[in-house]
């Protein structure tokens, strides 16, 4: 990851337990320059092999689906549950995006749009709860309402607009349509030339910070650890799935240090990580199962310092959401296929965001400098200010960052148990709507988990039929 430096001073793994007799003790490790607190198992464990660690849950995945359906089981039951990674949180695609939790992209009626509307509701009631507590949710989940502006610069894409701002408007949104003079209006820094242009506006749409959002929900999760119900298992990637000689279900997790038994699930929650450590968790079992998640690499651009430009809205180009509709279609060379869309936004602390590349190059994180070149280009396009910056100059006050997002072919994420493993459920497959959907699969997990009826419709994401 470019644009997230791990310090890895050598993690100290400490670990909390329901035996009150072991104490939990908090070090400490370093992304960039922020300081988080890690709970983990190492120190505890010396010589104690003899403990058996037990949870009600194992979840496979410190990404935002993973650590937001942990905070959902702690806080809706009185389960005990604990968060197992390869890495650390965001390091993954959680921290190499842009953060935006838009609507103007989205399509009411489509088999996302419950859960997309259900997560923003979840996000803006979360925000709000911060506020009431005297808190700003800027500061603690890097929350702001920039309203978002989709933008087309044809004939053809103003057409699109207009029917989705009708289409948002009938769904109950806030949308608007905005000609050229009134985006400028808007946007002064955007160019508005002799060409045709115009945006769909959406004054409600919001923008998160993932570091800020990460290191509030494990403080959240945390607070638990107090009580006897939580712990952390990082650097430590689940290896196989243990399964009783007598029932067959799943009754452990083995990592790399400790076997960890759950006694109600395992729920998979590894980004695009996830189809290949099924294989691997599943390859003692007489259980076959695919799961076509493939990561989708893609690049961001970071300007830190931009005092030539100004944004007040997030923007986004029409063909970033065509770009997913084609991938989704079957109709696109996996192997070939490289999208650049205009993105632009400005992050919690004023630097210029600048996206967004979409590619299948496999688990291949190193930064193409092509790539950078061309979304920098086509930002160019729409911001006349940029022109009179050279990319060159900018060298060291850029940072690139790459996130390999959980592609599945038919464009919707993966929810629900796995059939013939009762115990083990999926919630992977969100591509680059992780963030903004993670509260709504939280919710939905946790509904799973605890026999409840769902407060949206499962049936779209299910396992079966699509591995």
């Amino acid at each position: 990851m470019a644009s997230i430096l791990i310090s890895s001073s050598t993690l100290n793994p400490n670990f909390f337990n329901p035996n009150p007799t072991i104490t939990t003790n908090l070090t400490r490790f370093a992304i960039g320059s922020r300081k988080i607190p890690n709970l983990n198992t190492k120190n505890v464990l010396k010589g104690r092999r003899d403990l058996k660690l037990e949870f009600d849950v194992v979840v496979v995945g410190a990404g935002i689906i993973g650590l937001s359906i942990a905070k959902q089981l702690l806080t809706e039951s009185d389960l005990s549950v604990a968060v197992v990674d390869a890495a650390v949180p965001c390091s993954g695609a959680t921290g190499a995006g842009q953060g935006y939790v838009w609507m103007c992209h989205k399509t009411p009626g489509s088999d996302l749009w419950e859960l997309e509307t259900r997560s923003k509701r979840l996000w803006e009631m979360l925000a709000m709860s911060i506020e009431h507590q005297g808190l700003d949710p800027l500061d603690v989940l890097g929350w702001k309402r920039t309203g978002s502006l989709l933008i087309g610069r044809t004939s053809e894409e103003l057409a699109i607009l207009k029917d989705r701002v009708k289409l948002l408007s009938e769904a109950g949104l806030r949308a608007e349509y905005l000609s050229g003079s009134a985006l400028l209006s808007k946007e002064p820094a955007l160019e508005v030339g002799e060409e045709e242009i115009g945006a769909a506006f959406l004054p409600d749409d919001c923008q998160l910070d993932a570091l800020r959002t990460v290191t509030f929900i494990e403080k959240a999760n945390r607070h638990f650890a107090t009580k006897g119900r939580y712990a952390e298992f990082y650097h430590d990637p689940a290896i196989s799935l243990i399964r009783s000689v007598k029932s067959g279900d799943v009754e452990a997790v083995q990592t790399s240090k400790n076997t960890l038994y759950c006694k109600k699930a395992v729920i998979i929650a590894a980004g695009s990580w996830s189809g290949s450590l099924m294989q691997n968790l599943m390859k003692e079992s007489n259980i076959s199962l695919h799961v076509p998640v493939k990561p989708r690499k893609g690049h961001l651009l970071v300007v830190e310092n931009v005092n030539s430009i100004l944004l007040n809205h997030g923007l986004m180009e029409v063909g970033y959401g065509s770009h997913e509709v084609v991938a989704a279609s079957g109709t696109v060379d996996l192997e070939q296929a490289l999208s650049i869309s205009m993105t632009a936004t400005l992050d919690a602390t004023g630097n210029l965001v600048l996206g967004s590349s979409r590619q299948f190059a496999g688990f291949n994180t190193e930064v193409e400098d092509s790539i950078i070149n061309r979304i920098w280009s086509r930002a160019r396009e729409f911001f006349p200010a940029l022109r009179e910056l050279s990319l060159a100059d900018l060298t060291k006050s850029r940072k690139v960052r790459i996130g390999l997002r959980p592609y599945m072919p038919d464009g919707k994420p993966i929810i629900g148990p796995v059939p013939g493993l009762p115990k083990v459920l999926l919630a992977t497959g969100h591509e680059g709507g992780g963030l903004s959907m993670a509260p709504g699969t939280a919710e939905m997990v946790a509904d799973m988990v605890l026999g409840n009826t769902g407060k949206i419709d499962f049936a779209p994401f299910a396992v079966e039929g699509r591995c």
